[in-house]
């Protein structure tokens, strides 16, 4: 009797010890040619997944790049919305997250029962959501944006229009800082972002005192008034590259230190302490679930799949769309 040794577990994900005589990233490379599938990675992923992934980036370049791919399949190393965007992108294509779990804790913070509530309180007004949220949500957005174009998108809408932005509160409110815009936000956040201490990067500061602190706008007030720098990821990363100095304090997921190294080895990169030293919390850990052998698995057994309705994927794909209509014509 042959006996089956893959597991499944309850979510439907097939897990499988791989041979450790095999070279998963030369297996892996081999299967993406042969299914002529494609991997798009987060900067927040871990540095031997950013090195495989075929397009790396932040979410709106990564939207972008699952609406133009060829390929048939997609693996989306990164969380579960952002391979929801993916597939609402492209329909037609296979697209896999390589495990299930791998959520957001912004995007858990704005539940559609909740945002359903919020947005009938104000209906005359135009919702504006951070791509960080579920597909649900998305649904019931008018426009959808990302760190990167936020405040491009806001200004581009009459100065007399009332806006719902949803679900972050501190890249709300630091837009609506910059803007002056008539905007209610909705109170989601992210905790990675939020545990940022100011008084402990003050304290990093003084022991660093030619070093620029960078910070990304989902960080809370007190951290953005003290950066040099307040960007997307994307944003920090070229930041680094093109400025003159030589250190860098930088409040946003660790992750992404990954490329500053390689892209400037010469300079420094000091990730910016929590309020907890003991939580590891300038890590993400939805993020982190994503391995190279959870990568292997699946481009093998290609799953587990991400589906979405025909409903959903129609009412989602307008306030995509629409934000990478108005990105494309502001030259973003």
């Amino acid at each position: 009797m042959v006996v089956n040794k893959r597991k499944k577990n309850e979510k439907g994900f097939i897990d499988k010890d791989i041979n450790p005589n095999v070279n998963i990233v030369r297996e892996i490379n081999r299967m993406k040619k042969e299914k002529n599938a494609i991997i798009l990675g987060h900067y927040y992923q871990t540095s031997d997944v950013q090195d495989i992934s075929d397009i790396l980036g932040d979410s709106l370049a990564l939207s972008q790049e699952a609406e133009k791919t060829n390929a048939d399949i997609i693996i989306f190393a990164g969380v579960h919305f952002m391979a929801e965007t993916a597939k609402i992108l492209s329909p037609d294509k296979k697209v896999i997250i390589p495990d299930r779990d791998a959520g957001c804790s912004l995007a858990e913070s704005c539940s559609p029962e909740e945002f359903r509530k919020f947005k009938e309180k104000y209906p005359d007004h135009t919702v504006i959501s951070y791509v960080n949220t579920t597909a649900e949500i998305k649904t019931m957005t008018d426009i959808c944006c990302t760190s990167t174009n936020a405040l491009h998108i806001v200004n581009y809408l009459p100065k007399d229009e009332k806006i719902i932005f949803a679900p972050d509160k501190n890249l709300g409110n630091y837009i609506k800082r910059l803007t002056r815009r008539d905007m209610v936000i909705y109170p989601g956040a992210c905790h990675v972002h939020e545990e940022f201490s100011v008084e402990k990067i003050l304290e990093l500061k003084k022991e660093n005192d030619d070093a620029k602190i960078i910070a990304h706008p989902e960080c809370e007030k007190p951290v953005l008034l003290i950066a040099d720098h307040v960007g997307s990821t994307s944003s920090l990363l070229k930041f680094t590259q093109e400025d003159y100095s030589r250190k860098y304090i930088v409040a946003t997921e660790g992750g992404i230190i990954h490329q500053m190294k390689k892209a400037s080895p010469l300079k420094q990169f000091i990730v910016a302490p929590p309020k907890d030293s003991t939580c590891g919390c300038n890590d993400c850990e939805f993020m982190k679930l994503i391995t190279l052998k959870k990568i292997y698995n699946s481009l093998k057994y290609e799953k587990p799949v991400v589906e979405l309705d025909k409903d959903t994927l129609h009412k989602a794909y307008k306030p995509i769309k629409r934000m990478l209509q108005i990105s494309k014509e502001l030259g973003l």
